[in-house]
C-alpha cells in the first residue's frame, strides 16, 4: 500500500458509521461495503432522517471506543451530575379524522403502521397520545358527549365508540405504556353563555363561555368521560380544561379566561377530580406562547395551583422562550401539545421543515424544560381531511395517506422529529447536561439517561455539509458523520 492509499485509508476509515442491516458505513454521506459490527462489540444505535429523504429514521450502529476523545473538537461530553426534567414521552393526536383514515386501511396495513410507530421493541416507540373530549376540528361531526341538556344525559358517541376508542385499544395493545392526554374543544351548547359569568344563553359550536352555574356539572363532565374511556381499558394520564381558550373562532371552541379557568380548577375540577379518585393530571392553559402569562395568573392562587401539574403550549404564536420565563417563575411542569404543518409552511417538504420543526418543536421545546412533545394530526390524507368548516382546511398530518388506496403513506417532518427522540429517549427518561459542548455552529443537541441507565443524545446538523461530532459519556466515546441537514439519534449502554 502506498503513502496516498494508506492516508486515504486512515482518513475515511475515521469516519466510517456500521450499518447492522445493510453492512454498510456511510462515509460523506455515501455507503461502502464494509464488515459487520462483532456481535460482542459494544455498539451505540443509530437512527437518522435527512432532509433529502435519503434516510427517513434509518437504523444503524457505531462501535464505541474506549476513552474520552478530549482533543476532539466539536465534542459532546455528557455531564450525568447535571440533570434536568424528567421526560413523560412524545407522540401525536389521534383525532376523529386519524381514526377515520387509519380505519380505512386493511387491517394488515393499519397493524404494521402502528407497529412502526408505536412499538418499543419493533418500532419507534411513540408514549404519548393527545384526544379529545367530544369533538375537535378534525373530527366526523360537530358534538359533545352531552348534547341534551342536563348531565344525567352523558354518554359517549358514535365517534368514539366505533372509531377514537378502538384505535386506542389496538395503540394500546402494542405500548400498555402509552400516556394519553385529553382536552374538551367545546363545552355542551346548553352550558355556554355569550360572556364570562353572564346569564345571556349562547348556542352555538363556536365561541361563548361555560357559565359559572354549570361549572360543577362541567367538571362532572370531565370525570364521567374519563370514567368511560377506563370502562373500555383506556386510562387517561391528564387532561386541560379547554383546547386554546383564548381562540374562539375555531370549529369547535369555546373561551375561558384565565380566571374562569382558575375558579373551574380550583372549585369544581380538581375537587371533583380527588372525591372520585381519579389521579389524572390537570394541565393549565394548552395555548400559544404568546399569553404565556395565563397560568402564571392561575397558579397566584395557592389552592387552584395545587390541583395543577404545569401548564401546556402550542407554538403558533409567540415564541419558545415563553417555557423559560414560565419554569423559571414557578415550580410547575410544562408540556408542549400541539403543532401542526400546513400549506402555509411548505408542510409537504422535508427539504423546508425538518429542521427547523426539530429545532422549534422537538429540541426547542426539550431544552426548555418541557417534559413531553405532541405534534397534531398523526395522520391526514392527502384531502387534508377529513376536517370541519370552520376549521383548518389546510393542514397536512404527522403522515398522509393518499385516498387512492388508504395504503401509500407519505411521512412528513412531524413525524421523523417526534420519531427521533422517542427511538431513544424512553419515559422516564431525565435530560442531563453537556459539557465541552460543541464548537461548530449548526449543531443542536440535548443528552439524557434513560431509566436502564442507557444514555441519548438527540441532535440536528443544519449544516448544508456533512459534520463530524465526537460524542463522549466519560468512558467511551464514538465519531459520526451526520450528513447534511439530518436529524441524528443516538443510544448506548456504558460499558
Amino acid at each position: 500500500m502506498n503513502k496516498k492509499t494508506l492516508f486515504f485509508y486512515i482518513y475515511f476509515s475515521s469516519f466510517a458509521i456500521v450499518s447492522c442491516s445493510t453492512e454498510s458505513v456511510i462515509v460523506n454521506n455515501t455507503k461502502t461495503p464494509t464488515d459487520t459490527i462483532a456481535s460482542n462489540q459494544p455498539a451505540a444505535t443509530v437512527y437518522v432522517t435527512s432532509s433529502d429523504r435519503a434516510y427517513e429514521l434509518t437504523k444503524s450502529s457505531v462501535t464505541l471506543k474506549p476513552g474520552q476523545a478530549s482533543s476532539a473538537t466539536n465534542r459532546i461530553l455528557l455531564d450525568t451530575l447535571t440533570r434536568y426534567q424528567t421526560m413523560d414521552g412524545f407522540g401525536g393526536a389521534i383525532t376523529g379524522s386519524t381514526c377515520y383514515n387509519l380505519l380505512r386501511m386493511t387491517d394488515t396495513d393499519r397493524a404494521k403502521f402502528l407497529k412502526q410507530t408505536f412499538s418499543t421493541t419493533e418500532g419507534y416507540g411513540f408514549s404519548y397520545i393527545r384526544v379529545a373530549i367530544g369533538c375537535s376540528d378534525f373530527s366526523l361531526s360537530e358534538y359533545t358527549c352531552c348534547d341534551k341538556a342536563g348531565i344525567e344525559n352523558f354518554g359517549l358517541t358514535n365517534e368514539e365508540t366505533n372509531y377514537v376508542i378502538p384505535v386506542l385499544k389496538e395503540i394500546l395493545a402494542i405500548n400498555p405504556n402509552l400516556k394519553i392526554m385529553a382536552a374538551p374543544w367545546t363545552a355542551p351548547r346548553w352550558m355556554k353563555v355569550t360572556e364570562p359569568s353572564g346569564s345571556v344563553p349562547y348556542n352555538s359550536w363556536t365561541s361563548g363561555h361555560v357559565a359559572t352555574k354549570y361549572f360543577q356539572d362541567y367538571a362532572t363532565y370531565f370525570v364521567k368521560w374519563i370514567q368511560a374511556f377506563q370502562l373500555n381499558g383506556i386510562n387517561i394520564f391528564a387532561v386541560t380544561p379547554q383546547n386554546e381558550p383564548l381562540n374562539g373562532g375555531n370549529s369547535a371552541s369555546t373561551l375561558m379566561f384565565w380566571s374562569e379557568e382558575q375558579t373551574f380548577i380550583r372549585d369544581a375540577l380538581g375537587p371533583k377530580l380527588l372525591e372520585v379518585g381519579l389521579n389524572t393530571n390537570i394541565y393549565a392553559y394548552d395555548h400559544n406562547y404568546d399569553e404565556y402569562t395565563y397560568p402564571l395568573n392561575i397558579y397566584n392562587d395557592a389552592k387552584a395551583a395545587s390541583y395543577i401539574a404545569g401548564a401546556a403550549f402550542h407554538n403558533y404564536l409567540g415564541n419558545k422562550s415563553a417555557l423559560l420565563n414560565v419554569h423559571d417563575k414557578s415550580d410547575k411542569g410544562l408540556l408542549f401539545t400541539e403543532a401542526s404543518i400546513g400549506e402555509w409552511n411548505n408542510g409537504r417538504s422535508l427539504k423546508a421543515r425538518l429542521i427547523d420543526d426539530m429545532n422549534e418543536i422537538s429540541l426547542g421545546t426539550v431544552n426548555n424544560w418541557c417534559t413531553g412533545v405532541i405534534i397534531w394530526n398523526l395522520m391526514l390524507n392527502t384531502d387534508k381531511g377529513p376536517n370541519r368548516n370552520g376549521g383548518c382546511q389546510s393542514c397536512y398530518g404527522a403522515v398522509d395517506i393518499s385516498t387512492s388506496d388508504y395504503k401509500t403513506i407519505t411521512k412528513n417532518s412531524h413525524y421523523f422529529i417526534i420519531g427521533q427522540l422517542s427511538a431513544v429517549v424512553k419515559p422516564g427518561a431525565i435530560r442531563i447536561g453537556t459539557v465541552n459542548g460543541i464548537s461548530l455552529s449548526g449543531i443542536t443537541s440535548a443528552a439524557f439517561v434513560n431509566p436502564d441507565g442507557s444514555y441519548s443524545v438527540v441532535l440536528s446538523n443544519s449544516n448544508s455539509v456533512v459534520q463530524v461530532v465526537t460524542i463522549s459519556d466519560g468512558t467511551n466515546f464514538f465519531n459520526y458523520s451526520c450528513p447534511a441537514n439530518s436529524v441524528v439519534s443516538f443510544l448506548w449502554k456504558k460499558t
